[in-house]
């Protein structure tokens, strides 16, 4: 039998409200932006299947009321390339799996780069990243521990990526870390599900969007 999210241990409501304080902790929305998630963006083009994608987002949105009205910190993540900055490791696999070019994603000067339908406020954490772990070579642990946050509230895309490497670098960094399953999708059957099976098995704890949003009451109505 296929892998389900749904069948994956989940914490709810009840014990959710006391785990994710809004004075300590981060809303994480990874990668919400033009080439990964619009039509006319570059997965878009090629054909890619957005609609597990458009549903996450629509969770995301939910999510970023809740944090906002609750007091809870917003961090966008964003991967924003150009190509002066492409990894040398990126180029050389693509080029390995005869993809020379393939590289080439959410530059700036196309707009790939660019926030879709989510978008920061005053206040916000805002991270620019070359490639998936939202820590690395960023100052992002070092807003945070600014702000007194111990724990993360992980969504977006994709789930067996840039959410993956960002919730497994937090837990490396010390933080505690939820990710919302149904706020955060990947572009092939069956990524999304091993991806949270694995991080739960190792470094998370999983959740749901109406959870978050009930442990955050305040935001219902923001």
């Amino acid at each position: 039998m296929p892998l389900r999210a749904e069948d994956l241990p989940h914490v709810d409501a009840a014990a959710l409200a006391g785990m994710i304080d809004p004075a300590t902790t981060a809303l994480v929305v990874v990668d919400i932006q033009v080439d990964f998630a619009a039509p006319h963006g570059l997965l878009g083009r090629y054909g890619v299947d957005l609609s597990p994608a458009a549903a996450a987002i629509d969770k995301c949105e939910r999510l970023v009321a809740a944090a906002r009205g609750a007091g809870a910190t917003v961090a966008l993540m964003r991967v924003v390339t150009r190509p002066e900055t492409d990894s040398r490791a990126l180029k050389t696999l693509m080029v390995r799996r005869g993809q020379p070019g393939g590289e080439a994603i959410c530059r700036v000067a196309d707009g790939g780069a660019d926030y879709y339908r989510i978008f920061p406020e005053a206040g916000d954490i805002e991270i620019a990243k070359l490639l998936y772990d939202s820590f690395h070579g960023t100052d992002f642990d070092a807003q945070l521990r600014a702000r007194g946050i111990r724990t993360l509230v992980i969504c977006g895309l994709s789930t067996d990526c840039c959410v993956d490497q960002t919730a497994r670098s937090a837990f490396h960094h010390d933080y505690d870390v939820f990710v919302v399953s149904d706020a955060s999708a990947a572009y092939e059957p069956g990524l999304h599900e091993s991806a949270l099976s694995a991080m739960e098995k190792n470094c998370v704890l999983l959740t749901r969007t109406d959870a978050v949003v009930q442990a955050w009451p305040t935001g219902e109505s923001a």
